[in-house]
């Protein structure tokens, strides 16, 4: 039997692939975004790493917005943090 394959997934942030497990779903659909702890929800989705200091670089940078082309508001970014907590 050969080996299972791992779904890796880039990093809006750091632009590195991680395993997917590592990583957290951000997700917009009708124009709003919001965490996907799922991994299934319908809409366009970007992934970020789960590490404060990554979360913080993304809010610096506006990744997420880019990503996601949609302007992110600050209670997202709380959202993802107690996620990653």
């Amino acid at each position: 039997m050969g080996m299972k394959k791992i779904p890796m997934r880039s990093c809006v942030v750091t632009r590195e692939k991680y395993p997917k497990q590592e990583l957290l779903r951000i997700v917009r659909f009708e124009g709003k975004a919001s965490v996907d702890v799922t991994g299934k929800q319908n809409g366009k989705g970007c992934y970020i790493k789960k590490s404060k200091e990554v979360v913080e670089k993304a809010r610096k940078s506006k990744a997420i917005d880019r990503a996601l082309e949609v302007q992110i508001d600050e209670s997202l970014y709380e959202e993802i943090l107690k996620y990653i907590d």
